[in-house]
């Protein structure tokens, strides 16, 4: 993988993290509201927004690829860290009515409530790092290892919601279709 300095890796970065937070501006997710609305089923923009943000990040994390800029590293899937993790995420979201991102673009525009969640989603980080050695043995329970999206399935032989895990994955996969299974006459 192509090396990056540290100051070109933290510009990048907060290039990114400014166009994402315009765009949320934009799409009127720095109002708690909007999320509110969201988890009430009474607002779609946050899903089409962040449906439009994880397809331009799949294409973009795939030009870094090809670049040698990035790669693909499945992290161990812990069930209970991550249903505990989602709950309390969805916990502060409601409390909130923001999420991080939203959070940043809410206080990047002015709004308090965005200062204020910010706050409180730091103290819950603070609180986390501080209890988690007393917690890592029951969020690791029940671990199933690196796991990986299958890839290269002929779109004609995919399964059922495109999505097959395979635990113990270790190592990369390819992108590249697989190849077509030979016919016997």
């Amino acid at each position: 993988m192509a090396e990056m300095s540290d100051s070109s890796r933290n510009l990048l970065g907060l290039a990114t993290g400014v166009v994402f937070g315009a765009l949320l501006r934009r799409g009127g997710l720095d109002d708690s509201r909007t999320i509110v609305g969201q988890l009430t089923g009474d607002d779609s923009r946050v899903v089409k927004t962040m449906g439009s943000a994880v397809a331009v990040g799949a294409l973009g994390h795939r030009w870094l690829r090809r670049r040698g800029l990035a790669t693909l590293e499945p992290k161990p899937l812990n069930p209970v860290a991550l249903v505990g993790g989602g709950l309390l995420f969805g916990l502060g979201m409601a409390i909130s009515g923001y999420c991080p991102g939203t959070a940043a673009a809410a206080a990047g525009s002015g709004r308090r409530e965005g200062v204020w969640a910010i706050a409180g989603m730091l103290a819950a980080a603070a609180t986390f790092v501080a209890t988690y050695p007393s917690l890592k043995k029951v969020l690791e329970a029940g671990s199933v290892g690196r796991v990986a999206l299958v890839g290269g399935t002929p779109p004609a032989r995919r399964p059922p919601l495109d999505i097959v895990m395979r635990p113990g994955m270790g190592e990369q996969f390819s992108a590249e279709p697989a190849p077509e299974p030979a016919h016997s006459a």
